[in-house]
């Protein structure tokens, strides 16, 4: 059930009216009942492995809140993580990995007869499988106390909005909500609406359209001229962007709507200044996710650089795996980790940036930043991560040293066409550091915004609802 298709519109719609007619014990039980129906939605035979793991979760944070002695903790935690990952691992990696000692057994001259699988991936495993990962973890770090309502826990993990796609929602922030009594309120509806609205124009004109250049450009069998590829680079940098971004603020809005605060996903990376400040800005519930859970534990930069770097690789090494199970998914995490350990080594020379402000002005200085960002760093990870192997990754590369070929004036004027009114936005947004300005804007100012945004849509929109780009993963 997308949330670009009338199905889920209506779906919506009666749950919104049921909501408003329900006392708080029995919204939740509803909301229940509908995440449930949405997931079934999409293959009832998964709504099993979702309830187990749920299930199990719930079992053991009560059993580790209960728990006094340390050993016996870490033992139960331990089983918590080995459960979770056994169930993501065998549905997501299982073929990855046979696959993958076949062909290193190939390259010793041997042939062994290995078992395959056709293992549908279940929607959303990764993303509720790390939320419920990450309640256990609190539970044990004594940083939260354990839920004692199988139905509300139940929900934390299955809430239909963020559910396939996120946010990761930590239990402390939505498990409490879900918790207290919430109220709709003409705030809630007001901004909610307006990011159902945004997210809406993200995926549908920009992230839509954008798809059928980047799906020419990276097709099996496609060879593009240079600069077809470096326009396919950056045309699903921004396509992948405005398609996950648009689930995040769509999914943020109709939490909203109901009196729910999901946490903010995406802080406008396309202007972002460096790599480091990229991964402050982009998919925010996962890379906070991987600093508090994976990297810290690991020692962080607190033990020296050597460690630093090592922790900050295998950190990157486990974000592309767990984007995907493929070996172009590792590469585009090594790739990430080598752009955030160059910065952080040239941060030793931050007084040579402090004359450059002097010179030319601190405003200059950080456009420089964001268009050396874009323009040179950015061009190369859409590639790895968009190809569909290793070996495609290195032909679209090699396209970039040979002939580009002329240059296709209609694709690339569609390309800006597309993709303008989203960077005037973020400006605006950016300029007043506030992503809700435009409420702040007079009454007849946001109603052409939202016409305008409107009839982009409607214009401009695929007939078909697309799916997103982040359910594969």
């Amino acid at each position: 059930m997308l949330f670009n298709s009338f199905q889920f519109i209506l779906f919506f719609a009666i749950v919104f009216g049921l909501y408003l007619a329900l006392p708080h014990r029995a919204q939740n039980r509803m909301l229940l009942i509908a995440s449930y129906i949405f997931y079934g939605a999409w293959d009832w035979r998964f709504l099993g492995l979702l309830a187990a793991s749920t299930v199990a979760d719930y079992c053991f944070a009560q059993w580790i809140e209960d728990l006094r002695v340390d050993r016996r903790r870490k033992q139960l935690v331990a089983a918590s993580m080995a459960v979770n990952l056994v169930f993501l691992g065998f549905f997501k990696y299982f073929n990855f990995f046979i696959d993958s000692f076949a062909d290193v057994c190939g390259w010793f001259g041997f042939s062994p007869h290995v078992p395959t699988l056709k293992i549908i991936l279940p929607v959303g495993i990764s993303f509720y499988t790390f939320q419920s990962m990450s309640y256990v973890i609190d539970v044990y770090r004594r940083r939260l106390t354990a839920s004692r309502s199988l139905p509300d826990f139940a929900l934390y993990v299955a809430f239909f909005p963020q559910l396939v796609a996120g946010p990761i929602e930590r239990a402390t922030n939505l498990l409490a909500q879900i918790a207290s009594e919430r109220r709709v309120s003409s705030f809630g509806l007001a901004h909610g609406g307006f990011l159902i609205l945004w997210g809406y124009f993200q995926k549908i004109y920009v992230a839509d359209n954008l798809a059928i250049i980047t799906d020419q450009v990276f097709a099996a069998g496609a060879h593009p001229p240079g600069n077809m590829v470096l326009l396919g680079a950056y045309a699903f940098f921004i396509q992948i962007y405005c398609d996950f971004a648009g689930y995040s603020n769509i999914a943020r809005g109709l939490a909203l709507c109901m009196g729910f605060r999901f946490m903010l996903n995406f802080n406008l990376p396309l202007l972002a200044s460096s790599p480091s400040d990229f991964w402050g800005r982009w998919h925010l519930s996962f890379s906070t996710w991987l600093r508090d859970y994976l990297f810290t534990p690991l020692g962080g930069f607190r033990k020296g650089p050597l460690l630093a770097y090592r922790n900050l690789f295998i950190t990157m090494f486990l974000c592309g795996l767990w984007h995907g199970a493929a070996w172009h998914f590792v590469a585009w995490g090594m790739y990430a980790g080598l752009t955030l350990a160059v910065h952080r080594t040239l941060q030793a020379f931050r007084p040579f940036a402090k004359l450059g402000e002097w010179l030319v002005s601190r405003s200059v200085t950080l456009v420089l930043c964001i268009l050396f960002r874009f323009l040179v760093i950015d061009f190369l990870s859409p590639i790895l991560f968009r190809a569909q192997s290793l070996n495609q990754a290195g032909q679209l590369l090699s396209s970039l040293f040979q002939g580009w070929g002329a240059m296709d004036f209609d694709v690339w004027g569609r390309f800006f066409f597309y993709i303008a009114p989203l960077f005037a936005m973020e400006i605006i947004q950016y300029r007043a550091n506030d992503q809700y300005i435009v409420l702040k804007w007079p009454l007849l100012a946001r109603v052409t915004l939202y016409l305008a945004l409107f009839y982009g849509i409607a214009i401009f929109g695929m007939q078909n609802a697309q799916s997103f780009i982040y359910f594969q993963f």
